[in-house]
C-alpha cells in the first residue's frame, strides 16, 4: 500500500486552506474575539512576511517543497514539488516530471535542484506556464534507467528501475489527488535523467503529452512504442560523457516509424547542453502547447 509521508502539507493546493487564507482566518478571529495582543500582531507579521517572501522568490530551494513517498514496503523516495503560481481551485494544471543527472544523486533532497529547475522558478515563466513540477531525487548507486552507460546503442532491461517505479507511483497519486490536467503530463531530464526520460516513455507510453530528453540515450528497439509522443531531443555534438550517437540512434529509429521528433544538435558543445536548453523560451512554448492524443 502506498503511503504519503508528508502529512503536514496537502498533496495539492485546495485540499486545505492556503497559508494566506489561514492568516486571514486567524486575523478575523482575533478581531471578532477582541484578542489583539502584541504576540498575535507579531505572529501575523511573521506569517505575512513569509508568504510574501515565498511569492516573490525565484529560488528553487524556497519554492520547491520537500516531501517523501513510501511504497509501504520500506522503499522511500525523496522529492521536491513546485506548485502552480496563483493557484485556482477551478483549474487543472500541467505536471512536469524532472529527472536530474548522476552528479545530483543522494539523500539530501536538495542536490536535484542544482541544474535546470531555476528556469521553472522564474516569475515570468510561472505566470505564463503555471504548473506542478515534480523533482524526485535518485539515491546514490541507483539509476533512473538500469542501462549500461558505456554501451551504444542503449538496451533497456525488462524491468523498470526501483527509483523510477517510485517516481511513477508519486505521479499516479498526484493524478488521483491533485488538480492535474491528465492530458498535459510532460517529462524531461538531463544526462542520467535523459536516459530516464527515454526509459519512462516506454514504461508508460500512454501517459505523456511530450518529452524532452537532454544528452541521454534510449533503446532504438522501443521506438514503435513511443512514436506517437511529441519529443524534443537536445545534445551537444562535442559531448564526451554521453555520446551523441545515443540520441541520433533514437531519432533515426523514430523517423523510421514515421514520427517527426525535434532534434537539436549544439555544435561544439560538450556535456552541458541543458543550460541553454532550459533557458530557451521556445522550449517552454513548445512543450506546454502539447496535449496528449487519444490512442
Amino acid at each position: 500500500m502506498l503511503k504519503h509521508l508528508d502529512s503536514c502539507t496537502p498533496l495539492c493546493n485546495g485540499l486545505l486552506p492556503s497559508f494566506g487564507n489561514l492568516i486571514s482566518m486567524f486575523w478575523r478571529f482575533r478581531i471578532a474575539s477582541g484578542h489583539l495582543g502584541w504576540a498575535s500582531a507579531l505572529l501575523l507579521c511573521i506569517l505575512s512576511s513569509s508568504v510574501r517572501g515565498q511569492a516573490e522568490s525565484e529560488d528553487p530551494n524556497v519554492l520547491f517543497e520537500p516531501r517523501e513517498y513510501s511504497d509501504g514496503q520500506g522503499a522511500v523516495l525523496k522529492y521536491r514539488l513546485l506548485k502552480p503560481a496563483n493557484f485556482s481551485e477551478t483549474r487543472a494544471y500541467p505536471l512536469v516530471i524532472f529527472l536530474h543527472g548522476a552528479g545530483e544523486r543522494g539523500d539530501d533532497n536538495e542536490a536535484q535542484l542544482k541544474h535546470g529547475l531555476k528556469e521553472f522558478c522564474r516569475a515570468t515563466r510561472r505566470e505564463a506556464y503555471p504548473c506542478y513540477v515534480l523533482a524526485p531525487q535518485c539515491p546514490k548507486e541507483q539509476k533512473w534507467a538500469d542501462v549500461d552507460w558505456s554501451k551504444t546503442p542503449v538496451e533497456h532491461p525488462p524491468q523498470i528501475s526501483q527509483v523510477l517505479r517510485l517516481t511513477m507511483a508519486v505521479v499516479d497519486a498526484m493524478l488521483d489527488d491533485a488538480a492535474i490536467n491528465k492530458n498535459r503530463v510532460y517529462i524531461t531530464g538531463l544526462s542520467m535523467g535523459g536516459y530516464g526520460t527515454w526509459d519512462a516513455m516506454t514504461r508508460r507510453p500512454e501517459l505523456f503529452a511530450a518529452a524532452v530528453p537532454i544528452c541521454g540515450g534510449g533503446d532504438p528497439h522501443t521506438a514503435p512504442m513511443i512514436e506517437h509522443i511529441p519529443i524534443a531531443c537536445y545534445h551537444g555534438d562535442a559531448d564526451r560523457v554521453v555520446p551523441i550517437e545515443n540520441s541520433r540512434a533514437m531519432i533515426e529509429a523514430l523517423k523510421e516509424c514515421g514520427a517527426t521528433p525535434r532534434f537539436i544538435e549544439y555544435p561544439d558543445v560538450g556535456h552541458d547542453s541543458w543550460s541553454r536548453t532550459y533557458a530557451d523560451d521556445e522550449l517552454f512554448k513548445w512543450m506546454f502547447a502539447q496535449r496528449r492524443q487519444p490512442q
